[in-house]
């Protein structure tokens, strides 16, 4: 399909530069294809007496780590100010990032994130530039390793917000509690699974009295979520690998949900394509400890998914392809547009959507 099928006018001032507060007072659009009233207006608070008991609800429990970092590199006596965001380990001391300006690193750089000497929250954080990409990514080989390069990090860095956020204003202290779900304890992820950031304690107990299970899998999500698909047809475009993990507990429990006749909700698109790349042809979910480059479009048939919440997502994107596969696109276009009209919020801290599938 033509990229440009997926394209819709968004007004600027519907983009949320903060999360509603408290979290479950968030707008919930609830979309049901194939009715004649398919949009209804509602809260995420809601959700207990929008779902049945026995259904499964899977959140993606992976950990935002801070990894924006700003540093100096100096070279013959000329300083440069380089930022970099961290995007993927590649063992003890060696991280995977995207630089700006990539064109003022060379190979054997060093980068210099903070000031003073030592690790410490007052201290530098040193790395050298092992090598340099065209497209602005680097390899860095920090000076430090494991935990004692974890607690440089996390003193250093700050959030990574989305590029739509962060053109608008600086991450702050705030956004270290409001950019993590309250499930969050697998440190990897670059980006939040914002479909969780909704979730409050007080919603899970109200879930939890009405026999709606909670359910945990991990994907740690990467850059590639915010990147644009540069090519004019689907086809031409391939997902960055992100690591994910099911266990075989909750692939049992999950399974036996399913037998029973419960809906499996998944909880952002990043649980949904890890519970559809680890189910099999049968429609059977097994463990999964592996890499997941899934890119689902419209005619995908979904084996084990059987409804989604989800943000609200740009246009172009991957995530409204993954929608549109799994309510239709022409639905998912009127649902966006009922949502303008009606001044909902959009993106990472922006208001929700409850999908069910299209059953054609």
């Amino acid at each position: 399909m033509r990229v440009d099928d997926f394209d819709y006018h968004l007004p600027e001032e519907l983009i949320a530069l903060r999360p509603a507060s408290p979290r479950d007072a968030a707008r919930l659009l609830v979309v049901e294809p194939g009715t004649a009233s398919p949009f209804a207006d509602r809260k995420i608070a809601d959700l207990p007496e929008l779902l049945s008991a026995g259904d499964a609800l899977v959140f993606n429990d992976t950990k935002v780590i801070p990894a924006e970092l700003k540093g100096t590199r100096e070279r013959e006596g000329a300083l440069a100010h380089i930022s970099v965001t961290l995007t993927g380990r590649r063992d003890a001391s060696r991280w995977r990032a995207l630089a700006r300006p990539a064109k003022r690193l060379k190979a054997g750089d060093r980068i210099m994130f903070g000031e003073g000497e030592g690790v410490c929250l007052l201290g530098t954080l040193a790395a050298t530039v092992e090598e340099r990409g065209a497209e602005g990514d680097v390899t860095l080989a920090f000076d430090f390793s494991d935990v004692s390069l974890d607690e440089a990090i996390a003193g250093r860095g700050t959030m990574p917000l989305p590029p739509y956020i962060a053109s608008r204003r600086p991450a702050d202290e705030k956004d270290r509690i409001d950019y993590q779900t309250i499930f969050a304890r697998e440190e990897g992820a670059v980006a939040a699974p914002t479909a969780g950031l909704h979730f409050t304690p007080r919603l899970i107990e109200a879930l939890e009295a009405r026999r709606i299970t909670a359910h945990f899998v991990t994907l740690h999500v990467g850059p590639g979520t915010f990147l644009p698909v540069r090519s004019a047809d689907t086809g031409g475009h391939i997902m960055d690998e992100e690591t994910g993990i099911v266990s075989g507990e909750v692939a049992e429990a999950l399974n036996a949900i399913k037998a029973r006749g419960g809906k499996i909700v998944a909880v952002g698109t990043t649980s949904l394509r890890l519970l559809e790349s680890a189910t099999d042809a049968h429609g059977r979910l097994a463990p999964f400890f592996d890499a997941t480059n899934l890119f689902i479009t419209p005619g995908y048939r979904f084996r084990f998914v059987d409804r989604l919440v989800t943000n609200f997502h740009l246009p172009r994107s991957t995530l409204f392809m993954l929608v549109a596969a799994f309510s239709g696109l022409d639905l998912m276009k009127r649902a966006y547009a009922h949502a303008v009209a009606e001044h909902y919020r959009f993106y990472s801290y922006g208001d929700a959507c409850l999908l069910s599938p299209d059953a054609t």
